[in-house]
């Protein structure tokens, strides 16, 4: 770790704003030494600071503007400061009290939100060890969107700076977004703070070079150093970095050294690893004592240091006590924000237009897609293979970029986790994306970015931050598809608080839906079956209906009466009801045709937001139901809904709630005997319906 400061000549940095720097930088070190003094209370919850950062961290902040964007990570206790965030306000947060700016109460302390006038915006994002890297670098891939559209400033151009400590270069994650952002030249700083640590684990034990090193490979990623212990190479460093991307002249990463004067977190306390020479060595690049002497240097006085060192400890000093006295949460308020409200309420425009033609799924997913980019300029559409001639390995997106252009809807490199994370900062900055996995088996990458990013930022940010992210899936098995292209994960994803998941069964609900799900401010992963892209699957010709037209939207969370069972029959106590989803409709249909009027089948359509009124209503009604799946059915949705029916219509049942799905195996064969052996199908459908109606 380099410490040394070279001689310079009088500074050209303003004395205003040195002394707020030098203010700053006492006010972050007594809040570190107040949390140490009073860790009984103040360690409560766990928390990290700036302390040996706090030079590089001020130099970044102090000259953000606040058009520009930021994603600070846990440490940058210190650039909070300098964009102006008052100490009260981040002591706030370090007690998870009711008037934490961020997210009252919710997150951890340096885990900002923030929309507020005159300063930069700051999403949320989780722990920041990594994976906050590729939401940042949404956020400057939608600003370029935007520019190149005529949808951005026409004046001075933001800036996007994403701050990251060096153990987290090693994620993988990091990679993609370092590779999206040369590939597309994108409007960011990748701002490293190096202290050598991990946690307990040292540089050598982590890493076979630094991140200055490790970006040489990423070809048109400018790389600069910094001494993070010298307040004015870092202000001249960082300087020269945003000049250069404020004139969208490519990405950079900016890699500082730093000491660690305080502990990793309060968790994780110095002495628990660090020992003495490591302790003495990284005191030597205290930047707090050099800033000191070089402002000496250049005609401060000692007095007026003095003065300022007063302020700043006195300010932390009233700022703890008074944070002390601040009210606590209201848990009454637990529920509030895990979705955004939606403006799509009402079901709208004609389901079955005058001279309309029948439309197989995949078209109707198409023409809704067209309709929304042709109506919203603000619409984007990316993923593997869904841009360029062939619009998407399932033609799903054919000829889309050839008529909304490449700026639009493209290809991007095989990136799960990016395509899934970037649209939360595609969302922050206004954009709208549509993004696609191209098979359900391949999503697994993506779940990091789906889980901590997108799930939780509406809750987390107290609803400042609700994240607009459509992401289309397509899943399900037909026809030999084998163990990669086969697969369900509708219950995988419904164990993720935060998104809403929606499952259409036929051309009109795709149509409807689809629409619905881009309105949505929330995030939205439509699963598209690809056995009914086409209805080229025996049984399922009722995937294809007479197309609605350009109006038609349905809002998420209704099911849909798919079939009736007659009155006679429910009087009877001769009926039953069907709860289904995707295929499990037309296996229903077929399966039924046996018992005449005996079976009604509700089509859920959308399986979060559940509609739980219709589906108690329906088994209320006929006392008996069978829900079923596609997927394999030990600890599945299916099953989750059968047992929540039997709690909650336990005295309306004539027969337990029965779910039916696939066999339990961890994959489906390529064989296609294997696979009809492991799913349902119309006949093992229909034993299950005779057996409950024989109950």
């Amino acid at each position: 770790m380099s410490v040394k400061t070279a001689k310079k000549n009088k500074t050209t940095i303003s004395n205003e704003i040195l002394e707020k720097a030098y203010r700053l930088m006492h006010t972050a070190k007594r809040m570190a030494e107040i949390y140490d003094e009073n860790k009984a209370i103040a360690s409560k919850y766990v928390h990290s600071t700036s302390r040996g950062h706090e030079a590089i961290q001020l130099a970044a902040s102090m000259q953000l503007k606040p058009i520009d964007y930021l994603a600070p990570y846990y440490r940058d206790e210190s650039i909070l400061l300098g964009i102006g965030m008052e100490p009260y306000e981040l002591m706030l947060q370090l007690m998870a009290k009711k008037d934490d700016p961020f997210s009252g109460g919710r997150s951890y302390y340096n885990h900002p939100s923030l929309k507020r006038e005159g300063m930069p915006t700051i999403p949320h994002q989780s722990s920041a060890t990594g994976m906050q890297v590729i939401p940042a670098t949404g956020m400057a891939h939608g600003l370029k969107f935007k520019e190149e559209h005529g949808l951005g400033s026409e004046s001075e151009k933001p800036v996007v700076v994403c701050s990251l400590g060096d153990g987290s270069v090693t994620e993988g994650e990091v990679a993609e977004a370092f590779q999206m952002a040369v590939l597309k030249n994108l409007p960011i700083i990748y701002l490293v703070q190096d202290n050598d640590w991990g946690i307990s684990a040292t540089g050598k034990e982590m890493r076979a070079m630094d991140a200055y090193e490790y970006a040489a490979g990423f070809k048109g990623l400018k790389r600069m150093q910094a001494n993070g212990t010298d307040f004015e190479d870092s202000y001249n460093k960082i300087g020269e970095a945003i000049k250069h991307v404020r004139n969208r002249k490519g990405p950079v990463l900016l890699h500082a050294n730093c000491p660690l004067l305080g502990h990793h977190t309060s968790g994780v306390r110095k002495e628990w690893y660090r020992g003495e020479e490591d302790l003495e060595l990284h005191s030597m690049g205290d930047p707090i004592p050099k800033f000191h002497k070089y402002l000496l240097q250049n005609d401060f006085s000692e007095e007026e240091l003095k003065t300022l060192e007063k302020e700043a400890i006195k300010t932390a000093n009233e700022a703890y006590q008074k944070a002390l006295d601040a009210d606590d949460v209201d848990a009454s308020e637990v529920e509030l924000h895990e979705f955004a409200e939606t403006p799509i309420t009402e079901e709208q425009g004609q389901r079955k237009p005058k001279g309309a033609e029948k439309s197989v799924m995949v078209d109707a997913a198409l023409h809704a897609v067209d309709d929304i980019l042709k109506n919203n300029p603000e619409a984007l559409f990316y993923g593997q293979d869904v841009g360029g001639t062939l619009g998407g390995v399932f033609r799903e997106a054919a000829n889309l970029a050839k008529k909304y252009g490449d700026g639009r809807v493209f290809n991007t490199p095989i990136q799960e986790a990016y395509i899934i994370g970037s649209t939360a900062g595609m969302s922050v900055v206004g954009a709208k994306p549509i993004v696609e996995i191209q098979f359900a088996d391949y999503i697994w990458p993506g779940m990091n970015q789906l889980v901590e990013e997108l799930s939780k930022s509406c809750y987390l940010s107290y609803g400042k931050f609700p994240i607009q992210s459509l992401i289309r899936v397509p899943i399900g098995a037909y026809g030999g598809g084998g163990p990669y292209h086969s697969g369900s994960v509708e219950s995988t994803l419904l164990t993720i608080r935060g998104i809403k998941v929606v499952y259409p069964s036929n051309a009109a609900d795709m149509k409807g839906l689809m629409k619905a799900a881009f309105h949505d401010p929330n995030p939205v992963i439509m699963l598209e079956h690809k056995g009914l892209y086409w209805s080229k699957v025996p049984g399922t010709d009722g995937a294809k209906n007479h197309e609605p037209d350009d109006e038609y939207i349905i809002p998420l969370g209704k099911a849909r009466i798919e079939q009736e069972a007659e009155q006679e029959m429910i009087d009877n106590g001769e009926s039953m009801t069907i709860i289904t989803y995707g295929m499990g409709i037309y296996w229903a249909k077929a399966a039924s045709k046996k018992y005449k009027g005996q079976v009604e089948i509700v089509d859920l359509r959308t399986l979060n937001p559940l509609d739980w009124e219709t589906v108690k209503s329906s088994v209320e009604k006929h006392g008996r139901a069978l829900v079923l799946t596609e997927e394999p059915l030990m600890n599945s949705f299916a099953e989750s809904l059968a047992g929540r029916l039997n709690q909650h219509c336990f005295e309306y049942l004539d027969a337990p709630v029965k779910s039916y799905g696939a066999l339990n195996l961890p994959a489906i064969g390529l064989n296609v005997e294997w696979e009809k052996a492991m799913l349902p199908n119309a006949d093992k459908v229909e034993k299950q319906i005779g057996d409950l109606l024989g109950y």
